[in-house]
């Protein structure tokens, strides 16, 4: 299936609507992105009144995945670079591919906040942490943490690891990045912006302790 004709002219038309200044401080985003932080980044769809800018009819998730006719801009790129690639598309949303710098571990947002308030207080080390506009927050954790992460759980007793309605997200996952919108439902946002102090993510053994605690004591 893929992308249309419609499809590109309706991101264009939502970039212009938007307006020069979203699109620079957009771009500027993504060149840190890839520059400072080492992330690959790749151009994603948009959502408006339930139909996705792709345009599948039949899209399964609106506004919520990668434009697979986008190629990715990689790790390194630079604000010129960036710019260029975003004139081609300058409406898509910005979105970070998992698993190559970084996994994350997905819990639900009061989950997510408590914890994340647990493990400043404790000094945790830390990396990134995401919101998005559906309820669920997103721990920047290091690659591999999501083919471990079941075993990681039970080694710490946990031995129902989905009813505590945590995921691992590893390579072939994609987190929508701010300032971009998710699926129609509003922006991404920072609880915990990248720094340089946290420019290599934690093992995710570090905060799964806590994310279960936390867990399990809301599911309860």
């Amino acid at each position: 299936m893929g992308f249309t004709i419609g499809g590109i002219r309706e991101i264009r038309s939502g970039a212009r609507r938007r307006g020069r200044s979203f699109r620079s401080s957009e771009c500027t985003a993504v060149a840190e992105y890839t520059g400072l932080w080492g992330w690959d980044v790749v151009r994603g769809a948009r959502a408006a009144g339930g139909a996705c800018s792709c345009g599948r009819l039949d899209c399964p998730a609106p506004g919520a995945h990668p434009l697979e006719f986008a190629p990715p801009i990689p790790a390194g790129a630079t604000l010129d670079e960036v710019s260029a690639a975003w004139a081609e598309l300058p409406g898509a949303a910005v979105m970070l591919a998992v698993g190559r710098a970084f996994d994350a571990i997905e819990v639900a947002e009061p989950v997510g906040r408590r914890a994340l308030a647990r493990m400043e207080r404790m000094g945790l080390p830390l990396g990134p942490v995401t919101a998005a506009p559906d309820g669920r927050v997103h721990f920047f954790v290091a690659p591999g943490a999501a083919a471990e992460l079941p075993g990681l759980l039970y080694r710490m007793g946990w031995d129902d690891p989905a009813g505590l309605d945590l995921r691992g997200l590893g390579p072939g996952t994609y987190l929508t990045a701010p300032p971009s919108d998710r699926a129609g439902l509003g922006p991404a946002r920072w609880l915990r912006s990248p720094a340089l102090d946290t420019a290599d993510p934690p093992e995710a053994r570090l905060l799964l302790g806590t994310l279960a605690y936390v867990a399990h004591r809301f599911r309860g």
